[in-house]
């Protein structure tokens, strides 16, 4: 249990002892603000939701958000970081991909409850 203390007593103590035991640990909660920090950057998004239609390499990102590609790689890295995309090398080229179907899954659930 946390050793902080709150400076107040709980109105329905029932429902604080049903919730506690399904807290993630702190180190876990943390992690998730980390995921969301990452997430909430709109270059990222942008990123993020151009590689959840196609697999695509530094140079037509820029181009599609007319960006510099040494923007790009910077904000692929800090995706590359937080395991949201992964790299490919094809040939000459790195052609980057949306990590696993979670992200996916994220972005599309993200979106719909936008869209509501």
């Amino acid at each position: 249990m946390d050793s902080r203390r709150t400076d107040c007593e709980a109105i329905n103590l029932d429902i604080v002892e049903k919730v506690r035991p399904n807290m993630p640990e702190m180190n876990i909660l943390y992690d998730l603000s980390d995921f969301f920090k990452v997430m909430g950057d709109g270059t990222r998004i942008q990123l993020l939701w151009a590689l959840e239609e196609s697999e695509m390499c530094v140079g037509d990102l820029a181009v599609l958000l007319n960006m510099t590609k040494s923007a790009v790689s910077h904000q692929l890295k800090v995706l590359r970081t937080a395991k949201l995309v992964k790299p490919t090398k094809k040939g000459k080229n790195v052609y980057y991909a949306l990590d696993d179907f979670h992200v996916k899954t994220i972005l599309e659930k993200a979106l719909e409850h936008v869209c509501e």
